[in-house]
């Protein structure tokens, strides 16, 4: 397909059909374990709302403008990659992937405050998805920065052009995935009542 067809014809996805099959299985998954959170909050209201007061809202918070400024900056890369911008494409990639690092380094801190005051899976249901939800969410953002990251060397190897970009929006998607999967763990585990 020509550029300029593909410009008159947007493709349906961005990226490869591959992750977006693994995007769909894994919204699966995090749907699944919100919908058994959503069960189980219900069943232990009171609970719940007692524990969700221990949680760092403001961290959370925090974490939440990191991941959605990563996510505008995997956009930005994905636009340099599009118009030939190898330099600009990196750039943007570096700066997604301080964002994932800086969430890393604030949820450590969360994580390190709970784990210091004795919280364990095994302390209350509550914390059982806290602890279980977001740590799953971690790994997530591993996975999503290690693929970036394997994007950035490949881009600095000359391998992405505007000719060839759907290795910068596979892994974009993946990021985007991440993002929208805290967007809405964050109100649900620390805000909502």
């Amino acid at each position: 397909m020509s550029k300029a067809h593909s410009e008159i014809e947007p493709e349906l996805l961005p990226g490869d059909l591959a992750i977006w099959l693994f995007i769909f299985m894994e919204l699966l998954v995090f749907g699944i374990f919100f919908i058994v959170y959503a069960i189980m909050r219900l069943k232990n209201i009171e609970m719940f709302n007692q524990y969700q007061l221990t949680l760092n809202r403001e961290l959370g918070a925090a974490n939440t403008l990191l991941l959605i400024t990563s996510s505008y900056f995997v956009v930005r890369a994905v636009h340099a990659i599009r118009l030939n911008n190898v330099s600009n494409c990196i750039h943007w990639l570096y700066a997604a992937l301080a964002g994932g690092t800086g969430f890393l380094i604030l949820k450590s801190l969360e994580y390190y405050d709970k784990f210091s005051a004795g919280i364990r899976l095994s302390t209350n249901t509550f914390y059982m998805f806290y602890l279980s939800l977001t740590l799953f969410h971690f790994l997530h953002v591993i996975l999503g920065m290690l693929i970036l990251f394997a994007i950035v060397i490949k881009a600095c190897r000359g391998a992405y052009s505007d000719q060839n970009y759907t290795g910068v929006e596979t892994g974009a998607s993946y990021w985007h995935m991440v993002d929208l999967v805290w967007i809405i763990l964050f109100p649900l585990v620390y805000i909502i009542r």
